[in-house]
């Protein structure tokens, strides 16, 4: 029977407006049971992430999701763990003035080559921002060998000046600001080893957070990395730069301007690095929906939420005298993991056009390995992957007016939350400017680096200020989402029973909607000029 023209648009228009329903039973449950004890934190390598895998897969099974080609709903990844042991040790030499920088309270390094001997005497050159970026005109390096040496680098951007007060997003970080870029250019340049200048304004953290990451396990992908990567105090840095003949903030100063030019500082260093390695294999778990449409369904839409958190730490709970040991990552992330479960359950009923994926990444806390490892072998081509929609540390507050869709601006994708968030009743939130860089934080990254449109929907704590308009008490409300600050990756990020899930359950839905937006567009979203951080040919 052939339906009219006008009527078959009509009921399409009707069918992409009745969407799937979350629902807040299935959501509570998996994100109750994915922050328990009983998971010990979600560990990368840990015992705790090898149960959060078996549960997720376990769970995409009985929700009905398609598994992957290999009949199985896990995709491996080999990761390389290292630890810097008690022997390892850094000296400066400089201007006949030796300096050795105590690690945890001056400085922090570890190795990201897999190698447990380092070894090196190079000499030490300051390389400003340490930035290669065509589209600004900028290049710190200008063609200097930096092969075999120690590059000193300082974290952020170029400031903006009142002559080009948008240079490098202005006020916001952008992807040349993050310690990640620096790392990975230094090893493009070939350095013998990288430290980054810590200031709290410059990091957007103190001290302790790169002193808590480098005191512990870091782990990398299997492949290259740099020997020798950390970060200095800058009081130490301000020491050796003058035993070395310079002054730090006359160097800060020229590295402002694009004329800045690597500058050799008169001084060398010494790096003996041992480092405790152990190669292990991680699961990235994901299960399809396959979509309708003869030809659509050759694309799909991701849907991601990374499932690790800091796992079990008894050593480090008793050197801060805590009894609790366990991180249960509650809201970073087992809100997301726990969604997209619920959004599964309810997405396998109603196919769209296109195929949709439902991802959980590993090692999201480890340096988003996982969906970096996702883009390197996709398991659906990028060419033909319309976009990653990505949930990251949920709201646990109550539901809003507005939805976040921070970076969603960068792409056609806005319009298209635009859209659904109308249908919604709900107004987007403000764009705010990203100061500390939250755009390049979580696993949506990964797959806009490779050139997918993608950004991370919603996240009312990665907002960090309370700013959403709450339906119930708003200033009440907005002041418990700013006190999570103090739980973020503490133990004390713990499922609460009273939580009201409406604002979570909310996000999820809009989520899925927008990702039924996408899946049945007749066109795939794309970069807005000048913003796409990869490419790939559709």
């Amino acid at each position: 029977m052939r339906f009219p023209l006008v009527l078959a648009a009509s009921l399409f228009s009707t069918a992409t407006l009745a969407q799937p329903l979350v629902a807040e039973a299935p959501l509570r449950a998996h994100l109750s049971f994915l922050a328990d004890d009983l998971l010990e934190g979600r560990g990368t390598g840990q015992r705790g992430g090898d149960l959060a895998v078996r549960y997720l897969e376990t769970q995409a099974a009985v929700a009905g999701l398609q598994p992957l080609k290999d009949g199985t709903y896990r995709q491996a990844l080999t990761i390389v763990g290292s630890k810097a042991l008690p022997s390892s040790k850094v000296t400066f030499s400089a201007g006949g003035k030796t300096l050795s920088p105590a690690f945890g309270q001056d400085i922090v390094f570890g190795a990201a080559n897999g190698q447990q001997t380092v070894a090196f005497d190079a000499p030490v050159v300051f390389a400003g921002y340490g930035i290669r970026a065509p589209e600004e005109n900028w290049d710190d390096f200008k063609g200097a060998d930096l092969k075999g040496k120690l590059v000193i680098m300082m974290v952020n951007d170029p400031q903006p000046t009142a002559a080009e007060p948008n240079r490098f997003a202005g006020k916001s970080l952008t992807w040349y600001g993050r310690w990640v870029y620096k790392y990975e250019e230094a090893l493009r340049q070939g350095a013998a080893g990288v430290l980054l200048i810590h200031t709290t304004a410059s990091a957007s953290y103190p001290w302790s957070v790169p002193a808590n990451g480098f005191g512990h396990e870091r782990f990398n992908l299997a492949g290259a990395g740099n020997a020798m990567e950390g970060w200095l105090q800058e009081d130490m840095v301000r020491a050796l730069f003058q035993a070395g003949g310079q002054d730090l903030d006359a160097l800060r100063a020229q590295a402002e301007t694009r004329a800045f030019r690597p500058v050799a500082l008169n001084a060398t260093v010494k790096v003996a690095l041992n480092s405790q390695i152990r190669s292990i294999e991680q699961f990235n778990v994901a299960g399809i929906v396959p979509g309708t449409d003869p030809k659509l369904k050759d694309e799909a839409v991701i849907y991601s939420a990374h499932w690790d958190h800091l796992g079990k730490d008894d050593e480090g709970s008793q050197r801060a005298g805590q009894s609790d040991h366990i991180y249960n990552g509650a809201i970073d992330n087992a809100s997301g993991a726990a969604a997209l479960l619920a959004m599964a359950q309810v997405a396998v009923k109603q196919p769209a056009r296109r195929t949709q994926i439902f991802l959980w990444p590993a090692g999201e806390e480890t340096g988003m390995l996982g969906s970096t490892a996702y883009t390197r072998k996709p398991l659906w081509p990028l060419a033909k992957t319309a976009a990653d929609l990505n949930l990251d540390s949920m709201n646990f507050v109550g539901k809003t007016h507005d939805i976040g869709v921070a970076g969603a601006e960068r792409s056609s994708l806005y319009a298209s939350a635009a859209k659904v968030a109308k249908r919604m009743g709900l107004r987007l939130a403000p764009t705010i400017p990203d100061l500390s860089g939250a755009f390049y934080r979580a696993d949506h990254f990964a797959f806009a680096k490779a050139g997918v449109p993608a950004f991370n929907v919603g996240s009312a704590v990665f907002s960090g200020d309370g700013s959403f308009d709450f339906v119930q008490e708003p200033k009440a409300s907005g002041e418990r989402l700013v006190a999570f600050k103090k739980d973020y990756h503490q133990v004390t990020d713990e499922y609460n029973p009273s939580w009201d899930l409406s604002g979570m359950v909310q996000q999820a839905q809009f989520t899925l909607n927008l990702g039924y937006e996408v899946a049945n567009d007749k066109n795939l979203p794309t970069w807005n000029k000048g913003e796409a951080f990869g490419k790939v040919k559709r």
